[in-house]
């Protein structure tokens, strides 16, 4: 932030803002992924960035630079290769690209080291809008923590017996149920997305087709949420007549309201559900491999970690722009699909977990794209490159060294 100017250097806040506001974050979103644009915003960054994020690298003085941030890319590029001119010492500059079935172009420089990417889909952008070389595009997987490499190996096939076993040792570990069908509800580390809603129409739902569940909810830093979850008569709540309200807005701009109503459902011998509102959650491997499925919205990192668990994911939101393709990931690929409207989320849900088939493909084909080592893998990477460039700077920069105290030499031989 102090290298940088508006925007930049409140970006952080303005993004969230954006997240709130998807239809204001879909236009400056496409409007600024025009080739126009992008050559407008890496002139303006250069201009205003490149000297003092120079000034910055040089203090440090490294090896490598890895950058992980769309915005982040032209002007420290620049910045390296200036640095390299002046100092005789080649910095390797690396994009590891943070996006997953879709990306802004601002991602993608031809002059990277090398960029590390987690689908065919950025690759086929990094070559048409980046023109990035081919040789230089690495298929390495989103990067994720390394708990769920961990997870991964000992859980293996979720669906077989040694998998099943390892989840109802989990299970145990966490404090939930061993043998209900378990569903994880996420909404982000703000625990927005609806959740309450979702949370309602599933139990419903799972309450009048028989089954036996957990619902564990993660309200993030929304402690009311979680209080309100944790502290409601459920039961209750099926024999209440409820409003659901429904809002809209244009461009992200106010909001209106419809009310449906939703008749009362008779208490019977129905399934055993229950409902766990969760705080912000550090133990995020365990709880994917307590589940039986995911829902969420659309983030990329949610949707690596819980393929590296072979866990089926439920979409229910995306961030318009490089959240769509996401969307697009899951449902491509055979490990989940996208349902906005909470009943509609809920039917599926109860589907799915009536239906071992479905599962069983679901959690294969989740398995088979996930990557729970990328990050391990691409540190190697990283580090045999930068090895490799250190040994070539230190010999050259002791051959030159050499050949000044040779001239020296000659100098005073001379004089």
């Amino acid at each position: 932030q102090e290298e940088g100017v508006w925007p930049y250097n409140n970006f952080v806040e303005r993004y969230k803002h954006f997240s709130s506001h998807p239809n204001q974050w879909r236009l400056l979103y496409h409007v600024t992924n025009s080739q126009s644009l992008e050559y407008a915003a890496d002139c303006y960054s250069t201009w205003f960035c490149e000297q003092k994020i120079r000034s910055r690298v040089e203090a440090y003085d490294p090896d490598l630079i890895v950058s992980v941030h769309p915005t982040m890319q032209r002007a420290p590029l620049l910045a390296c290769q200036k640095i390299s001119e002046e100092r005789l010492k080649h910095i390797p500059f690396f994009t590891v690209c943070t996006d997953l079935g879709s990306a802004h172009s601002m991602w993608f420089q031809k002059d990277v080291e090398r960029l590390y990417i987690a689908s065919d889909q950025l690759a086929r952008i990094a070559r048409r809008r980046g023109q990035t070389p081919e040789e230089k595009i690495i298929m390495s997987g989103l990067p994720i923590r390394h708990e769920f490499s961990v997870h991964s190996e000992r859980l293996g096939d979720r669906l077989s017996a040694s998998g099943m076993e390892y989840q109802r040792r989990i299970r145990k570990e966490i404090g939930i149920s061993e043998n209900d069908n378990v569903v994880l509800l996420m909404g982000g580390g703000e625990g927005v997305g609806g959740l309450s809603v979702i949370a309602e129409q599933i139990f419903t739902q799972l309450r009048q087709s028989g089954i036996n569940a957990t619902i564990c909810v993660v309200c993030g830093r929304n402690e009311s949420l979680k209080k309100q979850l944790n502290e409601r008569d459920w039961d209750g709540f099926l024999r209440e007549k409820k409003v659901m309200r429904k809002g809209g807005s244009f461009l992200g701009f106010g909001t209106g309201s419809s009310k449906v109503s939703v008749e009362p459902i008779a208490v019977g011998t129905k399934g055993d559900v229950k409902v766990i509102g969760l705080g912000f959650v550090t133990r995020m491997a365990q709880y994917m491999v307590a589940a039986d499925v995911l829902v969420s919205k659309a983030g990329p990192g949610t949707i690596a970690e819980a393929a590296s668990v072979g866990l089926p994911v439920l979409l229910t939101s995306f961030l318009p722009g490089q959240e769509s393709g996401n969307v697009e990931y899951v449902v491509n690929n055979g490990f989940g699909d996208f349902a906005r409207d909470p009943p509609v989320v809920a039917a599926k849900i109860s589907a799915w977990l009536r239906s071992p088939v479905i599962m069983r493909k679901m959690a294969q084909s989740a398995k088979e794209h996930g990557r729970p080592n990328a990050a391990a893998e691409i540190v190697l990477d990283l580090g045999s490159i930068a090895s490799k460039w250190k040994y070539m700077n230190d010999a050259y920069s002791s051959f030159v060294t050499m050949r000044n105290m040779a001239r020296c030499g000659q100098l005073a031989a001379t004089a």
